[in-house]
């Protein structure tokens, strides 16, 4: 059994109205969900096939960290889905610096974040002092780079730029120029 601790505030979107999201968890994944509400501690038993239940701790992970329970449920339908979050506080001197990046990171109206996610092809979500994706691994690596970038203080049009660029190589891979010869 594995454990995973999530904040007090995420238990109930865990669980779901009257169970249904974490019997619809377990019944996904093939995993059994142990909830303790008092302290945030979820433990998970994998029941059915064990390979798809490794997935169980990333989707009550993903959850915990801000996902919306059927973005987390997303990492059943490819092997390939990866979770992945990326911690802010590390790249902060202060909890001023961690206002200041979080908010460059979310950007006017949440547009920043929108973008990140739109042109990655991830789900992207920044809940307390982390950002979180969760796509394929090329998708992954747009965004942790373009996090990089914002914390490194990049201006948010060159983060924008090369999202662009990365968006349309992810969308049309194996586009690129062949010469014909016949």
């Amino acid at each position: 059994m594995r454990h995973v601790t999530i904040p007090q505030d995420r238990i109930g979107v865990l669980i779901g109205e009257g169970g249904a999201m974490m019997r619809d968890i377990e019944d996904r994944a093939g995993v059994r969900l142990d909830i303790d509400s008092e302290t945030g501690s979820v433990g998970i038993e994998s029941v059915e096939d064990p390979v798809q239940g490794l997935k169980g701790p990333d989707i009550v992970r993903a959850i915990g960290r801000g996902f919306a329970p059927e973005d987390a449920l997303t990492l059943l339908d490819d092997e390939m889905m990866l979770l992945e979050l990326i911690d802010i506080e590390a790249a902060t001197r202060n909890e001023t610096d961690l206002t200041r990046k979080k908010g460059r990171l979310i950007g006017e109206n949440g547009r920043t974040r929108e973008l990140m996610a739109e042109l990655s092809g991830a789900f992207v979500v920044i809940y307390g002092s982390t950002v979180g994706a969760i796509g394929t691994p090329e998708e992954i690596e747009v965004v942790r780079n373009a996090v990089e970038m914002i914390l490194d203080g990049a201006p948010h049009g060159s983060v924008y730029s090369y999202l662009e660029r990365k968006h349309n190589e992810l969308k049309s891979p194996g586009m690129e120029y062949h010469q014909y010869t016949g």
